[in-house]
């Protein structure tokens, strides 16, 4: 079956190292912060200006003034550090981000996202999405599959306005954990209980499949 929210933020928790400092985005992206694995030190960092965020706080320990990107209340860890987004934006556009989590519309076979806007739809702006997937080397894309309406998400050529070109190299989807490379999406593993027929169904884009694609685990 598709994975929950919460299992999608568990297996992008996986990717993180000691040591990195790593930049999460609004919406599934944020969880992450809950399923850092035990024995490494990582950074997380807010481009509104919070290097050291922590986990969702507690409604004790809840601090309406401390929230990240998306307006959301969070806590910070020791050693954490408060400055302008002005600086933070200078920390993402120097390069000095290891891990960049973001959520998509879209992503097709060439590493392009669209992120943004969806025409004649309200937005609120692009948000610091572009400056992130423009400095940054290493991005996770975290989306489902399909639309609510079936469509694959997963293309040959993004049909909405471009947040990058040809900077993503891994999505993790619903049903799936695929790679980003010459021009195709690489399938590595699959959701629990997801088969392989249902993958190729819902991706529009190419699709290479290995001899054998694991199933992912996740702890009861």
């Amino acid at each position: 079956m598709a994975l929950t929210r919460e299992q999608m933020a568990q297996r992008v928790a996986r990717e993180l190292e000691d040591g990195f400092y790593v930049n999460l985005g609004i919406g599934i992206p944020t969880l992450v912060a809950n399923y850092i694995p035990d024995g490494i030190d990582v950074m997380l960092q807010s481009e509104n200006g919070l290097l050291g965020m922590g986990r969702f706080p507690t409604e004790e320990e809840l601090d309406p003034d401390m929230i990240n990107a998306g307006k959301q209340t969070v806590t910070a860890r020791p050693g954490a550090a408060i400055f302008s987004s002005a600086e933070s934006f200078a920390m993402i556009r120097g390069g000095h981000v290891d891990l960049t989590v973001l959520g998509a519309f879209e992503v097709d076979q060439y590493g392009n996202i669209a992120s943004w806007m969806i025409p004649g739809k309200l937005i609120k702006g692009m948000g610091g999405a572009m400056d992130l997937v423009a400095g940054a080397e290493n991005i996770i894309c975290t989306m489902t599959h399909a639309s609510k309406h079936g469509e694959s998400k997963l293309l040959e050529k993004c049909e909405l306005p471009l947040t990058g070109a040809g900077c993503i190299n891994r999505v993790l989807t619903d049903l799936a954990y695929l790679e980003i490379k010459d021009g195709a999406f690489i399938l590595k593993e699959r959701a629990p209980g997801v088969s392989v027929e249902e993958i190729k169904e819902k991706t529009a884009g190419k699709l290479i499949v290995p001899d054998h694609v694991p199933e992912m685990t996740f702890d009861a």
